[in-house]
């Protein structure tokens, strides 16, 4: 049995795909789908203004699919060279960081796609940080070569300059957009051709790294300057190093269009091949749960509902930390002692899914929630209790009042704003007395994407009415005085009964702090 576990840990690869919005993250999760089998073609995504019926097979939502945006993580799995790979392809829309936070959270890699053209943009520059404190593997894909850009040498200095990490080009533009000739692969020591035929073929160099052969490229000056430039980072660029590339200090560079496929099975394999197996998990105790031990354990990292709207159903999305799963096996959920059989359990293709019957370290799993899980929850087999650290929550920054505009959709309303909430892309309050609902999110696009959820997936049309409030600060219980309310601040509670103040600005939480100086006030991330 253990045996058998290291073997299947030892094929697990899971990442998931970062960028600034446009740089073509969905385009690229498309296309490794597509090299994996998984699909037979790519749905390119959908252009603004255009009409088209071929839409990502990643953006699964209607509003992902009308607007052309990701603004929810999803999960692929797919056979890959006999490596059993994990997909997480995250929202790029800055409003919906909390989600990718929370996503990074349960993989081992990372892909940073950057749009050639433009550069490190600042929602990579955020992503990047996240998945860099982690210490976990960065593979970027410089894209859209199929246009004309900027310089490469620019953009990998400025990776390096913006990032503070050190970049290994494996392979070298031989021109872009209308002159691109083809790549010159440092690292497989071979020019990557496009043939007519839309198949990549590749042609070996030779000792002093020409290619082999008779060629009309080779008497191109785009072909001279790829050579020059592959000696200068030969001389003077860092060198090669897989273990600086497993602790996430350097990132292999790889340039290549999404858009036309171009590079990206190239980048696939060296993906496979230079990533890591699932790596071990700190527990609140301060101890490592290794992937490879016998006993089942993972955590919720995202919960998300109707993704068969059909079924009004809700998936707890679950990263397996170690161990094996089987399908009827018996947890023990750890925040409330209670023992669950997982009887119905699935894998994921966007919106489109199978029944489970084993899992190793290192996949997502779904499980179907009738309201017994949050985010963060630890599950975990046999009689010892595991809890794993706390995945990060964002203090909301915009507050809206929320009522149904119909009073006889009531139940619809409720029932809509509980399983929305509990998928923590925006969170609820309710005000202390009165108990008007309060949404609270981090963007203005998350307000817009519940309202339309709730309308075409509950029928419960709503009525937002923006509040002055800015700031959200918790308190402990028994530091509460409803009297502390004031006109500078709004006293109501979250989801979980917790007191918070809603604070206007600075300067009336300022004054809360210097009138009530006993009081703790706590934020979140």
């Amino acid at each position: 049995m253990i045996k058998n576990i290291e073997n299947e840990v030892q094929r697990r690869r899971t990442f998931a795909i970062i960028s600034h919005p446009d740089a073509g993250k969905t385009t690229i999760t498309e296309q490794l789908l597509l090299f994996s089998g998984a699909i037979r073609e790519a749905g390119t995504v959908k252009a603004k203004g255009k009409k088209s019926n071929k839409f990502a097979k990643s953006d699964w939502m209607d509003i992902e699919k009308q607007r052309g945006i990701s603004v929810t993580s999803s999960v692929m799995q797919v056979d890959y060279d006999g490596y059993q790979v994990n997909i997480l392809d995250t929202p790029g829309h800055e409003d919906f960081s909390e989600d990718t936070y929370r996503t990074l959270m349960a993989v081992d890699a990372a892909v940073m796609v950057v749009d050639s053209g433009k550069g490190i943009e600042p929602q990579t520059k955020k992503l990047f940080e996240v998945v860099s404190k982690r210490g976990i593997p960065i593979f970027t894909f410089m894209n859209k070569l199929d246009r004309d850009g900027r310089e490469p040498m620019d953009l990998v200095a400025e990776l390096e300059e913006v990032l503070g990490i050190d970049a290994y080009p494996m392979n070298w533009p031989m021109g872009m957009g209308k002159t691109l000739l083809g790549l010159y692969d440092l690292y497989n020591k071979r020019v990557e051709i496009r043939r007519s035929d839309d198949e990549d073929y590749f042609i070996p160099l030779d000792e002093e790294g020409h290619a082999q052969g008779e060629h009309a490229f080779k008497s191109s000056s785009i072909y001279s300057q790829a050579l020059d430039d592959a000696q200068l980072l030969h001389e003077a660029g860092n060198s090669f190093d897989r273990e600086a590339i497993s602790q996430g200090k350097l990132t292999p560079v790889f340039f290549g269009s999404a858009l036309t496929g171009f590079g990206v099975q190239t980048f696939l394999d060296a993906f496979v091949d230079l990533s890591h197996e699932p790596a071990p998990a700190l527990t609140v105790a301060d101890e490592y749960i290794h992937p490879t031990d016998e006993r089942f354990t993972g955590f919720i990292f995202k919960i998300q509902a109707n993704m068969n709207p059909a079924h009004r159903d809700r998936i707890a999305f679950v990263r397996i930390v170690s161990g094996r799963f089987e399908k009827g096996m018996t947890v023990t959920l750890n925040r409330t002692g209670k023992t669950i059989r997982m009887a119905h359990t699935t894998q994921f293709m966007a919106d489109s899914r199978e029944e489970v019957q084993d899992a190793f370290a290192g996949d997502i799993i779904g499980l179907y929630d009738t309201g017994n899980f949050q985010i963060g929850d630890t599950i975990y087999a046999g009689n010892q209790s595991v809890q794993f650290e706390e995945l990060p929550q964002f203090t909301p920054e915009i507050f809206m009042k929320v009522a149904p505009k119909n009073v006889m959709k009531q139940k619809s309303f409720h029932k809509g704003i509980e399983q929305l909430v509990q998928e923590g892309a925006i969170q609820l309050y309710k005000t202390y007395h009165t108990e008007e609902y309060i949404l609270g999110a981090v963007g203005q696009l998350q307000f817009e994407v519940f309202q339309y959820r709730l309308l075409n997936e509950y029928n419960a049309e709503v009525e937002m009415t923006p509040m002055g409030s800015k700031i959200a600060r918790w308190i402990d219980e028994e530091d509460l005085d409803p009297k502390m309310s004031s006109s500078r601040n709004l006293l109501a509670k979250d989801r979980f009964g917790q007191p918070v103040f809603l604070f206007e600005n600075q300067f009336a939480e300022n004054w809360f702090k210097d009138k009530h100086p006993e009081v703790r006030l706590k934020k979140l991330m």
